[in-house]
């Protein structure tokens, strides 16, 4: 052998072993997801008895409910893969009243799956992202701008194919 043990188990990025990491990591999620979906639901609890409710209306609160309680645990699964989307989501799925069973399970899988990303992946990126800042400042930067510059052409790239998409619905019409 050259010295190297097979199948050892990696550290987090927290020092600990990986598990222990993404042990914490998924702790940290269930407690954030289940905070939001519970002022969500107060907060909806609220809104269907509120002027803004009855603006609404109460049939289509009703139909977006039941839009929820069915589609709403893949989303609820799907938002944790998401970057600042899955609060929104984890809010609209207790606000709408989404089954609260449906909704643990899909809660618990998206949240897995993020422990595992976060700690394995995402956050071995920021670890990086902070080596390289101390060990090169001009590199560090230099990669910023990259990422703010391909952001920047992704919004402008959405934005044109939205504008000619409303001319194109305008002309149509």
């Amino acid at each position: 052998m050259d010295g190297v043990t097979p199948f050892a188990a990696p550290e987090s990025p927290f020092g600990l072993p990986l598990w222990l990491g993404i042990a914490v990591m998924f702790g940290i999620v269930v407690a954030r997801a289940q905070a939001t979906y519970w002022v969500g639901r107060a907060a909806g609890a609220g809104i269907t008895r509120s002027r803004w409710g009855e603006r609404i209306g109460r049939a289509r609160l009703e139909r977006a409910e039941r839009f929820v309680a069915r589609y709403g645990p893949a989303a609820v699964t799907l938002s944790f893969l998401t970057v600042g989307v899955q609060t929104a989501v984890n809010a609209v799925a207790g606000g709408t009243r989404m089954p609260f069973g449906r909704y643990l399970v899909a809660m618990l899988l998206g949240s897995a799956m993020w422990a595992v990303i976060w700690t394995v992946g995402g956050l071995g990126v920021i670890w990086g992202g902070i080596r390289l800042a101390s060990a090169s400042p001009w590199a560090a930067a230099a990669v910023v701008a990259a990422a703010l510059v391909a952001a920047g052409l992704v919004v402008a790239v959405v934005r044109r194919r939205r504008q000619s998409k409303l001319i194109h619905d305008e002309e149509v019409r």
